[in-house]
């Protein structure tokens, strides 16, 4: 792996395999990776109040719904920034 930048200007990227690629990128991807491993390790059932109904749920359902609202929320936040 070599890292490349000139000198300091655009995206900092690292070459794998012959391909140039952003840091950022291989840095979402890892994270990734960890989420969905961590979500499949946790297949336990769990109960959740959500204000007056109980619900038990595999915590692997409740992980997965709270990765994509958090991904979402983030994704709209991004947009509202970028727009100004």
């Amino acid at each position: 792996m070599t890292h490349s930048s000139a000198q300091g200007h655009g995206p900092s990227t690292v070459t794998v395999k012959g391909r140039a690629m952003r840091l950022r990128t291989i840095g979402f991807v890892v994270l990734a990776a960890l989420a969905i491993w961590f979500i499949a390790a946790n297949t336990g059932s769990v109960t959740i109040r959500l204000w007056i109904p109980n619900m038990t749920l595999p915590l692997w359902s409740v992980l997965t719904v709270t990765l994509i609202v958090g991904l979402l929320l983030g994704l709209y936040i991004a947009r509202r920034r970028a727009r100004r």
